[in-house]
């Protein structure tokens, strides 16, 4: 099952995906610029291989709904996230916000 729907903090919108596959779930939260995600954000990929497209993102581990990524502690963000403000340890919602 996958479903995406609108999802609203501070009066910003933002694009809530759930994409239930066998074993475990994928949760992304998106903005016009970056996103959040459950574990399965590979961040080292993203700052090594792919650094040359400037991806806004953080990952948050442990996380099985879309309200736990969004009020999670990321564990780690892209070095374009960290560009923006957004830090290690900050909550997704707050990490949002800034993208």
């Amino acid at each position: 099952m996958i479903e995406v729907k609108p999802l609203t903090i501070e009066n910003r919108t933002f694009i809530a995906f759930e994409a239930k596959i066998p074993k475990t779930t994928l949760l992304v939260v998106m903005s016009d610029d970056g996103y959040i995600m459950c574990g399965a954000l590979d961040v080292s990929l993203l700052n090594e291989r792919l650094k040359d497209r400037k991806i806004i993102a953080g990952r948050a581990v442990g996380v099985k709904t879309i309200d736990e990524l969004l009020n999670a502690p990321l564990e780690s963000v892209t070095i374009e996230a960290e560009n923006r403000g957004i830090k290690k340890g900050m909550l997704g919602k707050d990490a949002l916000l800034l993208m």
